[in-house]
């Protein structure tokens, strides 16, 4: 199973950690970890390249995590888009997808 945990602070949502695997299909062709996997990487690099935020940013394999380290309303805006994408595609794929809800070390 993938897990999302969504980091909400005091000034909104500081960060993600996605981990795990579907386990949805061959290696390669599950399309599941490969929506999770996009839209993850996606919002890193909108927020680290495009934005140009301040961020601690790591991943591997079935791994990716993503910490900003400045408030942004704009970092808002797209961590609050993954966070809806990735809530949508659980109820699709519960066996597959659990988003989790944590306090950052600022809240």
């Amino acid at each position: 199973m993938i897990e999302i945990e969504f980091y909400k602070g005091i000034n909104g949502l500081c960060g993600f950690l996605a981990s795990g695997h579907a386990y949805s299909g061959e290696s390669g062709e599950d399309v599941i970890c490969a929506f999770v996997s996009s839209a993850c990487l996606m919002t890193a690099n909108t927020v680290t390249e495009i934005l140009g935020l301040d961020a601690d940013a790591q991943s591997d394999d079935g791994y990716l995590k993503l910490m900003i380290l400045e408030n942004s309303a704009s970092a808002q805006d797209i961590l609050n888009g993954l966070k809806l994408h990735l809530t949508e595609l659980e109820k699709d794929y519960p066996e597959n997808i659990k988003v989790i809800y944590r306090r950052c070390n600022n809240a």
